[in-house]
């Protein structure tokens, strides 16, 4: 049997953009309108949200760019930096507690469950588990990075955002600093239409963002007819 600490604390963050239209999902613009993108957006990040606030953790933060007011019973952080990697940093080091785990999330993966979130909570805590856990994407970057020590955080502004590589290269920094990581499963990301179609049939039938999609994102063979 695998030892087990203390059940560890575990602060999840979702790092997350106010959906307004012409700031987030513009690689959905074609076919959808700035308009419809937006929608898609929000929808993606209620279904997030609810997610998280479903998993059985210690305390959730939403990382915003933008006005958006957390959901209740959570604490919200507006980010800061300039470039992803620095705003990414900050999101952990300006909420670590001392004890707790860091998990980090985005607004990208609606098919998320609290499985995955719960999955990482036993990891981060078991005593011969690993340092961190990473969850690669399916475009070279990563959905999800958790970290039993968020001070190491630092380390993301040495890699590359927004690259094929992204995922690889993190994996890679995180071992160059001695962490041991355990890789979790990997989902796709929504950044087209093709993605979102598919992101959409992994998820429940009645979810927000299934729905916002059905609604909003012409389909991809539609489009090529």
């Amino acid at each position: 049997m695998k030892a087990h600490r203390p059940p560890a604390a575990l602060r999840v963050l979702v790092l997350a953009k106010t959906p307004v239209p012409g700031r987030v999902k513009t690689r959905l613009c074609p076919p959808c309108t700035p308009a419809q993108a937006a929608r898609v957006a929000a929808a993606a990040l209620a279904d997030t949200l609810d997610t998280v606030g479903t998993a059985t953790v210690d305390a959730r933060v939403l990382v915003v760019d933008g006005d958006l007011p957390a959901p209740p019973g959570w604490t919200r952080l507006a980010q800061r930096g300039g470039p992803l990697a620095d705003r990414l940093t900050h999101a952990f080091l300006d909420t670590r507690t001392a004890g707790a785990a860091t998990l980090l999330v985005g607004m990208d993966t609606p098919q998320l469950t609290a499985a995955h979130l719960e999955t990482a909570r036993d990891l981060l805590g078991r005593t011969d588990g690993p340092d961190a856990v990473l969850g690669p994407a399916d475009d070279g970057g990563w959905w999800t990075l958790g970290l039993r020590d968020p001070g190491h955080a630092t380390v993301l502004r040495t890699v590359p955002t927004s690259v094929a590589s992204t995922g690889a290269l993190t994996l890679a920094a995180l071992r160059r600093r001695g962490l041991r990581v355990h890789l979790l499963p990997r989902l796709r990301d929504v950044d087209t239409a093709v993605d979102a179609h598919a992101v959409a049939a992994l998820c429940p039938p009645g979810s927000r963002f299934a729905r916002a999609v059905a609604v909003d994102v012409p389909s991809p063979t539609a489009v090529a007819g």
